[in-house]
């Protein structure tokens, strides 16, 4: 267990960055005399030899996708070596356990601060039991943890992730978290069944040694992946003042829900003077009925409030959507493209999202809703969610019909002007309106600043 590569740490998909979700669990690993080895599915190709040589092999699910992607790669990881203990790790990891631990054939799923609990199985392996993995073997973890250094000596270059793109000048991206969890419970996401309310910071120089050997790598922007950034708004000044101490050069983004940009709006120029460039926020929709059965904590009025003081601060707002839920009606949708083009927003917004869904994973808050019992429908146990019928068929039409126009836009590489045209003239068509006028090109040089890796999960 403790030869190099006796532990192989297997990452599928993190949002296009350097996967933190395997550098962490590694660096504890090494703290404790293990020599994992590391394989990112996301930008290589699945290395046999590792496997073979690996007695435990442990794959990330931080997300939907990366879940979908691991258990295809668990098959694999079966047939090359079905002798090695397989565990799957983050926060799809428990949402989606009675699947993992059957049809996967996981030994085990854990998710939380997990990084101790990995190295526990590892010892409970390599011990003399034969039995010493529980065959159904799943918790949660929720404690402060010492955090070490995320160990990214064996991951792959960061040319390999997504990259700022500033102006249409691209340059290296580092990818870190000052903190974990959250302590918000809003009823779509995946965090609150796992963290239920909590979140840990990371302490300041474990951070910034983080961003200093990123840096030393490359990186000349900083892309915080905290659930929240500012959960804890101290704790988050005294970050980005540390790095922008240390690299004044650096550039900067974070996620922030809505509320917080309100209430915390006098920290706002300041951010932006330490290198804040753009904050990404899970606005999710203008429909205030929607916004409460999500429990956003927010109001579509809120929304134009954050999206003009980060104006006035001199941030990029990108906000992120869910376009498609049970309550969202089509004259409120028509009406949200319509706030995209006329706030001016069409390059802040990854056109990915004109189609996306409301995904209900096992475990969601959303489950137990009287809003959301009418609609439900069977679970789709292999791919790992509830479907959902809308109540006028129209939105289902159109969601389908719009996925599938901004899919091929995607592939093209059309621009997000044409794209975001092609789906208003569908939802005006649902509604029996003609389609309106092509937009005008933006100016040259308008692009707003954001990540190469279009949002999606």
């Amino acid at each position: 267990m403790r030869h190099p590569g006796g532990i192989l740490l297997v990452a599928c998909y993190e949002m296009g960055h350097q996967p933190l979700a395997v550098a962490w669990p590694a660096a504890f690993l090494e703290r404790a005399a293990y020599t994992p080895a590391v394989l990112d599915l996301s930008v290589e190709p699945l290395d046999a030899e590792k496997i073979r040589r690996a007695r435990l092999i442990a794959i990330s699910v931080p997300m939907h996708t990366a879940l979908r992607l691991g258990v295809r790669a668990a098959a694999r990881v079966r047939e090359l070596n079905p002798g090695a203990t397989l565990v799957f790790f983050g926060l799809y990891a428990v949402l989606n356990a009675d699947y993992l631990l059957r049809e996967a054939h996981a030994a085990a799923v854990v998710a939380g601060e997990l990084e101790t609990e990995l190295v526990e199985l590892a010892r409970r392996l390599e011990s003399s039991e034969s039995d010493a993995t529980p065959t159904t073997h799943r918790s949660t973890v929720i404690d402060k943890l010492d955090f070490p250094v995320p160990s990214r000596a064996a991951l792959p270059s960061l040319t390999k992730y997504a990259h700022l793109d500033r102006g249409g000048s691209l340059s290296l991206a580092a990818h870190v978290e000052a903190s974990r969890g959250c302590k918000h419970t809003c009823r779509h996401c995946p965090i609150p069944p796992v963290y239920g309310g909590r979140f840990f910071v990371v302490p300041v120089d474990v951070v910034l040694a983080d961003v200093r050997q990123q840096i030393a790598a490359g990186a000349t922007h900083v892309s915080f992946g905290d659930p929240d950034f500012l959960n804890g708004p101290g704790h988050a000044l005294a970050v980005a003042r540390a790095v922008h101490a240390e690299f004044p050069a650096v550039s900067f983004d974070f996620t922030a829900k809505i509320e917080h940009l309100l209430r915390h709006r006098q920290h706002l120029p300041e951010l932006a003077a330490l290198g804040c460039l753009f904050i990404v926020s899970a606005a999710e929709s203008l429909d205030d009925h929607v916004l409460a059965v999500l429990d956003k904590g927010h109001t579509g009025a809120d929304v134009v409030t954050a999206l003009e003081l980060t104006r006035a601060a001199g941030i990029t707002l990108r906000p992120t959507w869910v376009a498609f839920t049970p309550w969202t009606t089509l004259d409120g949708y028509r009406a949200w493209l319509d706030f995209i083009d006329q706030a001016d927003l069409l390059d802040a917004v990854d056109p990915v999202q004109y189609g996306l869904r409301l995904l209900v994973p096992p475990g969601s808050l959303l489950l137990e809703h009287p809003a959301m019992r009418p609609h439900l429908g069977r679970l789709v146990a292999d791919a790992f969610y509830y479907e959902w019928t809308h109540p006028d068929p129209r939105m289902d039409a159109l969601q389908t019909a719009a996925s599938a126009v901004v899919a091929a836009a995607a592939d093209r590489r059309d621009d997000a002007i044409d794209t975001f045209h092609r789906v208003r003239t569908l939802a005006d068509e649902a509604a029996g309106g003609a389609p309106r006028p092509m937009l005008a090109p933006r100016p040259a040089g308008r692009r707003a600043p954001r990540l190469t890796e279009p949002w999606f999960c």
